[in-house]
């Protein structure tokens, strides 16, 4: 249990379920008063709160504890290529009060996050709590993003992003640590919290605007050496020869799978379509041109997929994004293509599905990448320099979001509602 101390015991509570100092003395071989002197630190800050007693087994009842995710907030941020969504949650994950726009990336980031931050003064003033009651912010950026520093690099559709320092410009308004990552990323670790808690393999793959994936193996979401892992939509194809990507290359996934390549082989159909919700009402109103062209789409998606399938092995392929609401279109041409041409082996226990948890996967996994630093045992058991307002971000981020058992019942219900 490295050093005891109270960042362990909070990380035991925050599976919701309630125990006592007997219990945790238990747990953790620490003596009782070593136990009560770390829960004393947990009870100050309202981290930890007594519940009813346990059943009497004849003695003074023993006095229950739990963890208290209501104690401070976290703001998350899902920022996208034209939309972007900002919301409060409590340490469990559980989305409080949040606002989705349309917002341009290309706007830049002043802009863009002198929103973020407005929109977040706002959901505080509706929940009558101080911003002292932030502890982290998460945010995800539709680009590549140097998990270490918070900087998108050399993002292709981010105009005036690249080498943006994020914490610090956000840290103007809220001074806590800022944890900035892919949008896809975070989608990742949302999706898995809420509906795959025990998939330690698998990929994510969004599929709007962009396309892009999350890749979580071995329980660990896996970022690569500069924090690309996963940039699969500029991945080149045969199909795509000679077709110009917005990125500046040609022959990318993304210029003939992505929703703007595909809106406009309909228009070119005589159809009206321009966004990827377009592109889904003309599916869901039973076009057949509509519906062939997103299932082609998903039949290239799923050519790369395959060679995916065969590197990382796996278990789990969840397809989100704004087109992954078209349907079984899209995912039955994924599965087309990744079933006939990936080994029997790779495929047999392979379940490639829709998005569960839907738009909201982006900023439940903002918040779950801002938890997981903020309440770390390691930064916990530093209690006084870790949650006093005005805390900043420190520059030892970890390579590694598991999601805690105490999240994913209450995430599940969020999201349900």
């Amino acid at each position: 249990m490295h050093n005891g101390g109270a960042g362990e015991l909070l990380r035991i509570l925050r599976d919701g379920r309630p125990r006592t100092r007997a219990d945790l003395a238990g747990i953790t071989g620490l003596g009782r008063a070593a136990i009560s002197s770390r829960l004393e630190a947990l009870l100050e800050l309202d981290l930890v709160v007594p519940v009813s007693d346990a059943a009497s087994t004849g003695g003074r009842p023993s006095a229950r504890l739990a963890f208290n995710p209501g104690a401070r907030l976290v703001a998350a941020a899902d920022v996208g290529a034209t939309h972007a969504t900002v919301a409060l949650t409590d340490l469990s994950g559980r989305i409080l009060l949040q606002t989705t726009e349309r917002l341009e990336i290309s706007c830049g980031p002043e802009f863009v996050l002198d929103w973020l931050a407005m929109t977040l003064q706002g959901h505080l003033k509706t929940e009558k709590r101080p911003a002292t009651d932030i502890i982290a912010v998460g945010i995800g950026l539709p680009g590549p993003v140097e998990h270490s520093t918070g900087k998108p690099t050399s993002p292709p559709i981010m105009p005036g992003w690249d080498g943006f320092n994020v914490p610090a410009y956000v840290q103007r308004t809220f001074d806590v640590p800022v944890l900035v990552d892919n949008d896809v990323n975070i989608m990742a670790l949302g999706e898995r919290a809420t509906r795959w808690p025990n998939e330690d393999n698998m990929i994510f793959l969004k599929v709007a605007t962009g396309i892009g994936s999350g890749v979580i193996s071995g329980g660990i979401l896996q970022r690569g050496a500069a924090g690309v892992a996963g940039d699969v939509g500029h991945i080149a194809v045969s199909n795509a020869a000679g077709i110009q990507c917005r990125c500046g290359k040609s022959a990318c996934l993304e210029a003939i799978a992505g929703a703007p390549a595909i809106a406009a082989q309909l228009r070119e159909n005589g159809l009206e379509a321009t966004t990827a919700n377009d592109i889904v009402s003309l599916v869901r109103s039973g076009d057949l041109n509509a519906i062939q062209a997103v299932r082609q789409a998903g039949r290239v998606i799923g050519e790369m997929l395959n060679m995916c399938v065969s590197f990382i092995n796996p278990a789990l392929i969840v397809v989100g994004g704004s087109l992954a609401q078209s349907g079984e279109h899209l995912i039955a041409g994924i599965r087309e293509a990744v079933y006939a041409r990936s080994t029997p082996l790779a495929t047999q226990h392979l379940n490639i599905t829709q998005s569960k948890t839907g738009p909201e996967a982006g900023v439940v996994g903002a918040s779950i990448l801002a938890i997981e630093y903020a309440l770390a045992p390691e930064r916990l058991n530093d209690l006084p320099t870790t949650l006093h307002p005005g805390g900043h971000l420190n520059t030892d981020l970890q390579n590694v979001e598991r999601v805690a058992p105490a999240s994913q019942s209450s995430l599940r219900d969020s999201v349900a509602s």
